[in-house]
């Protein structure tokens, strides 16, 4: 297995082509469309972290310029680098000369473009349509609604979504094979839930998680810092079986020994709740997962961890002596 201090496999294992890009069929057939006619508008990629965005803008520049793109690239971190100066000197520096070769323009990508300044995207705006003969600009943004108007209709705009389950199982057991790394298939299923559709994550989660050896399910509710799902439950049950000193044991015991704060715990419980791993009435449901909001709510005030949880497994300990009664 490659080293630890290597790049991440998130890295290393990025599509390079568009032709490598799964989840985004639609997407790509557009982006195809452009490298096919040699032209393209400003662009606009939004979607959740994880679904492409960055490597489909890179891989739209290879498939371009070829395997030599990077020096027709420019690429900020929107976050790091957000100001009007950076705007008006690195950006227009690049963006004002031209380039020799069968493509007549740069690419300047702006990562994290919802996290500029209002000055920044005001000064933007007006280079964009100043060097459009020289530059196309391709935005990229989690929340497309914090970019201004102005520079959403100068823009072609490109919505990703969260990858199918499939594709990321089946990209994890691809990298796995390349890294001779031995997996249990549910351990992958299980980084697919935890990562919500974010590739990068998954694979990240994938990497810490062979270095413990095989990846399996425990292996990787060790390396995110979450308890296995069973213990939530068995936790859960005890309570509304009216065993509430046991549960209040067992919620010490995830506590302690996997170190969760109380708002992991409750995130925990919430996701439990709507599992089909719990047979619950859907009345029973309701009432849970409204006083476990209320719980979160006190947490993130500052309310006392432990203490806030005893009191919810106190009510579930409640609501199961009525139910049985």
């Amino acid at each position: 297995m490659s080293s630890m201090a290597e790049l991440l496999w998130a890295e290393k294992y990025r599509p390079r082509s568009l032709d490598d890009i799964v989840n985004q069929e639609e997407i790509v057939t557009r982006l195809k469309k452009f490298v096919e006619e040699k032209n393209m508008p400003h662009l606009l990629f939004a979607g959740p972290p994880g679904t492409g965005k960055t490597t489909a803008a890179h891989a739209l520049a290879h498939d371009l310029y070829g395997e030599n793109y990077q020096q027709y690239l420019l690429e900020l971190n929107a976050s790091d680098e957000r100001g009007i100066d950076v705007i008006r000197t690195k950006v227009k520096e690049f963006a004002r000369s031209r380039v020799p070769g069968e493509i007549p323009f740069k690419i300047i990508i702006l990562d994290e473009a919802d996290n500029m300044t209002a000055d920044a995207q005001q000064a933007l705006r007006r280079l964009m349509e100043m060097y459009t003969g020289t530059t196309r600009f391709i935005l990229i943004a989690n929340y497309p609604s914090k970019i201004i108007e102005p520079i959403q209709s100068r823009c072609a705009f490109f919505r990703f979504t969260p990858l199918k389950k499939e594709d990321v199982v089946n990209r994890l057991k691809w990298i796995a094979e390349q890294e001779n790394v031995a997996y249990d298939i549910e351990a992958l299923e299980v980084i697919y839930e935890v990562s919500e559709g974010d590739m990068r994550r998954a694979i990240n989660i994938l990497q810490a998680a062979s270095a413990l050896g095989k990846v399996t399910v425990e292996a990787v509710y060790k390396v995110i810092g979450l308890a296995h799902p069973r213990e939530i439950r068995e936790m859960i049950n005890l309570a509304l079986e009216g065993r509430f000193t046991e549960a209040r044991d067992k919620l010490r015991q995830l506590m302690v020994e996997y170190g969760l704060s109380g708002i992991d715990i409750i995130k925990q419980v919430h996701r439990e709740i709507f599992g089909s791993e719990i047979k619950l009435p859907e009345q029973l449901r309701v009432l849970i997962a409204d006083y476990a909001g209320e719980i979160q709510f006190r947490l993130v005030e500052g309310a006392d961890d432990e203490i806030q949880l005893n009191a919810f497994l106190a009510r579930l300990a409640l609501i199961g002596k009525k139910v049985k009664g």
